[in-house]
């Protein structure tokens, strides 16, 4: 969407809120020995006390409040009872909701515990590769710049992305145009950012993987070659300068 009114920029900041709340505070929850489907409630309260309507379970009917997914699991992960987290496991946690006709995504990668299996390095490039392309965009940007500006930063740190999975508009429903702001360069991509848009800007941040898969639960993404990929995902409206990170109460960065 486009801001055109105060009423709207109010508007995500209320929705945007709500997510980036609700995404720190079930990181903050979480625990060894807790299960995905725990959290996942935990996070489906604190939307519903805010009056906030999870949006994969309006859009899609998704089996969960948010998309909890863990190592191998790219996003999209279902948060079951049957998933126990473990110290040390690569932890996403995705919050995407609506709140009085607008809507707003997040989401964040964390290592749970103690860094047992060395998972922060890709977890600090992806935050960090987050913050340089979120600084970089203004309006007139080309979309496909930024997709250069993330895959050239990812291979700087040793890592490649996952080339299928894209940020996109968001606003006045869960995915709008433009849906194709990759990880990656597309050199034919001549979508330009335009000011006062709202977008949902997201790496993933792999270390073995170029492309995700769906798996056979009909939800679940994983790596084409195996591996483990970070996503951090702010939502944003664009300006002329610094864009205003209306999902900054998340913490991700901190």
């Amino acid at each position: 969407m486009s801001i055109t009114t105060e009423a709207e920029l109010d508007g995500m900041k209320r929705v945007s809120e709500a997510v980036a709340v609700t995404l720190k505070e079930m990181r903050n929850y979480a625990k060894p020995g807790m299960t995905a489907k725990e959290i996942d409630e935990y996070g489906g309260e604190i939307l519903n006390a805010l009056g906030a309507k999870s949006a994969p379970k309006l859009t899609y009917g998704f089996p969960g409040w948010t998309c909890i997914s863990v190592n191998n699991e790219i996003a999209h992960g279902i948060p079951s009872g049957k998933k126990i987290l473990q110290e040390g496991d690569l932890v996403n946690i995705d919050v995407s909701a609506e709140l009085n006709g607008y809507w707003s995504d997040n989401g964040g990668s964390f290592v749970l515990g103690e860094d047992i299996h060395q998972h922060q390095a890709l977890v600090s490039a992806s935050k960090a590769i987050l913050y340089k392309a979120i600084q970089y965009i203004k309006g007139g940007t080309r979309v496909a710049d930024v997709g250069k500006l993330i895959e050239t930063e990812a291979r700087k740190s040793g890592y490649a992305v996952i080339r299928n999975l894209a940020g996109h508009g968001v606003g006045r429903s869960l995915h709008e145009s433009p849906d194709d702001i990759l990880n990656c360069y597309v050199r034919f991509n001549r979508t330009r950012f335009k000011k006062n848009s709202v977008v949902a800007i997201e790496t993933f941040i792999s270390t073995i993987s170029s492309f995700a898969n769906q798996s056979n639960d009909g939800w679940t993404l994983v790596g084409n070659k195996g591996g483990f990929v970070a996503q951090h995902e702010h939502t944003i409206v664009v300006t002329d300068h610094e864009p205003v990170i209306l999902t900054a109460a998340n913490e991700i960065w901190n």
